[in-house]
């Protein structure tokens, strides 16, 4: 069975920087996309951004474009979200997915494996 772990996440000012990191060290790695979302209380998971295994193509959701910079690690199985400038609107549970493709995409059903979510709390 393939597991997640995240790791990164926790409290910051505004204005701040966090990285979260995500391992997944059962997965196949290859021909796989692995992203990250999340989910704020009362709001629908929305998508953050996404990066392929195989040739690292990479999509961002909205609100993380210009913010945030996602990268992989193919030797550890691994990816990062860098998150600067952070808001309180940024606030939320952060989850590490994954999933067969060959296309970045931020398609929840396109991803089969989900992580247990880390808290990303940023105060004003």
């Amino acid at each position: 069975q393939v597991q997640l772990v995240e790791s990164g996440g926790g409290l910051v000012q505004a204005g701040g920087s966090l990285r979260l990191s995500c391992a997944v060290p059962g997965l196949s790695w290859a021909d796989h996309i692995v992203g990250w979302f999340r989910q704020a209380p009362g709001k629908e998971r929305e998508g953050v951004s996404a990066i392929t295994t195989t040739d690292g193509e990479i999509t961002y959701g909205y609100s993380a474009k210009g913010r945030f910079t996602i990268s992989k690690d193919n030797a550890l199985n691994t990816i990062y979200l860098q998150m600067n400038d952070l808001e309180p609107d940024d606030t939320a549970v952060y989850y590490c997915a994954a999933g067969w493709g060959l296309v970045a995409t931020l398609m929840k059903y396109e991803y089969e494996y989900w992580g247990q979510g880390i808290q990303v709390t940023v105060s004003s």
